[in-house]
């Protein structure tokens, strides 16, 4: 049984939703924005869409994975293609509000050419503590946030995801690609591929979450909590080793501090 607070809250999150009438949602696949689209559907809203930006800094497991669950749920959904924009080439350290404004433009776009009133995203109540300098490109676009309106947290989110019978309740976060590479660094598809490749090897491997840095030639794991331990001593440890190597990294390193929110900023900020 769900606590009052969050029950208020996710009925203001319906208000929020039945008032909006008409909107797209930046929908990248995770669980806000998965949870976001699956109660606009129960609530049987006339007119809203779920658009997924598809470039070569997001996972294609993602992409599948919201494929996946627009079928399932039976939502309205639209991929949109995008190159790698210009201004985030050399991954600068404002890429993050650069990026936003260049994906949302493109909703935006897609929103005005067919009719809908709004665009809105899956940013949750916790994310307007963090420092996310994306959050200020969506301020400035008034793209809106109906989670963090309603005052649902992460926690809780999770908690009705499941509550709701949703596969993805305990997913784990997945930030864009660009995060596993340092700033001021030349972006190249191949670069983001060997990224994807390695996350996705450990993933099967039974370390969903794992975020893999690249440094030169070097990968820098990551591990969740719990995974530590659990990595070092797997019976898999040198085929994980092997397979790093041959997608193209020289070394294989694993970070004892584990993963945590922004390790590749000097000053830890994003």
């Amino acid at each position: 049984m769900l606590p009052g607070n969050t029950n208020n809250k996710l009925s203001e999150l319906d208000s929020i939703l039945r008032d909006l009438r008409s909107f797209v949602v930046g929908f990248s696949g995770g669980l806000d924005s998965s949870f976001l689209i699956h109660r606009a559907q129960m609530l049987k809203r006339p007119k809203f869409i779920a658009v997924t930006i598809h470039t070569a800094f997001v996972p294609e497991r993602e992409i599948r994975e919201a494929l996946e669950f627009s079928s399932i749920h039976k939502i309205n959904h639209r991929v949109l293609e995008i190159s790698i924009p210009d201004e985030i080439r050399n991954n600068p350290a404002g890429r993050c509000y650069l990026c936003k404004k260049v994906l949302f433009s493109a909703i935006v776009e897609y929103a005005q050419k067919n009719g809908f009133r709004y665009i809105v995203d899956g940013t949750n109540a916790d994310d307007k503590n963090e420092y996310r300098p994306g959050l200020r490109a969506l301020s400035e676009m008034k793209i809106r946030s109906p989670l963090a309106e309603a005052g649902l947290t992460k926690a809780e989110i999770r908690q009705l995801a499941q509550d709701a019978g949703l596969a993805i309740w305990d997913k784990p976060a997945m930030a864009c690609l660009l995060t596993r590479i340092p700033y001021d660094s030349e972006i190249s598809e191949g670069k983001l591929k060997m990224i994807e490749k390695a996350e996705d090897y450990l993933f099967e491997k039974g370390f969903p979450g794992t975020r893999v840095r690249i440094h030169g030639d070097i990968a820098r794991i990551e591990c969740i909590p719990g995974y530590l331990s659990q990595l070092v001593n797997d019976p898999e440890k040198d085929s994980i080793v092997t397979y790093l190597k041959k997608i193209g990294f020289r070394y294989v390193s694993l970070d004892l501090e584990g993963y945590r929110t922004g390790s590749m900023n000097s000053n830890n900020l994003e």
